[in-house]
């Protein structure tokens, strides 16, 4: 079905093309709630969380972006949500000295294991803005946070990262 008409389907409360919708991002959705919340059942409940917001906001869906785009802001910040529940902390800090870089021989698989271990905020701040794109500004906006905070934080998640990839490498571990 074009997904035009599938919207319109929806808005007519259709529940087939609700179920139509839901299968076609519903995996993609889930990666990026899991990837926030690093937990499966906090994944599954912002998921769920997030296509109740879908269904009961599509009547603001203008069509700006795709359907896709529009879906996966909403599973990011209701990842959040979920996170926020869950009391994240946040370091503040204003005194960054050094910069971080990366070795060339890092693997995706071992990058992702050393995301999935940083802390809550950490990972929230570093996914934002090096995975999502948003800015300091828009970060410490979602997550109620100043600027310094939303940069320490990255900061400070990218150093954890390249001493958990150190420290794996050092050993011969390579990936999860």
């Amino acid at each position: 079905m074009h997904e035009k008409k599938l919207i319109k389907q929806c808005l007519k409360q259709n529940r087939k093309a609700q179920e139509t919708l839901y299968n076609k991002y519903k995996d993609a959705m889930y990666s990026i709630c899991l990837r926030f919340t690093s937990n499966q059942d906090d994944a599954r409940e912002a998921l769920q969380e997030g296509f109740i917001t879908v269904f009961t906001e599509l009547k603001k869906f203008r069509g700006e972006s795709g359907i896709g785009s529009w879906i996966r802001t909403i599973m990011i910040r209701n990842a959040i949500k979920v996170l926020k529940r869950k009391k994240i902390y946040f370091i503040e800090s204003s005194k960054i000295t050094d910069s971080i870089t990366w070795d060339d021989n890092l693997t995706g698989d071992l990058l992702h294991e050393a995301i999935i271990n940083l802390s809550d905020g950490y990972r929230t701040v570093f996914l934002l803005y090096e995975v999502e794109g948003y800015s300091h500004s828009e970060i410490s906006q979602m997550l109620n946070i100043s600027e310094g905070t939303s940069k320490s934080q990255l900061f400070y998640a990218k150093r954890k990262l390249r001493n958990f990839i150190k420290k794996h490498e050092n050993y011969g571990i390579q990936g999860a």
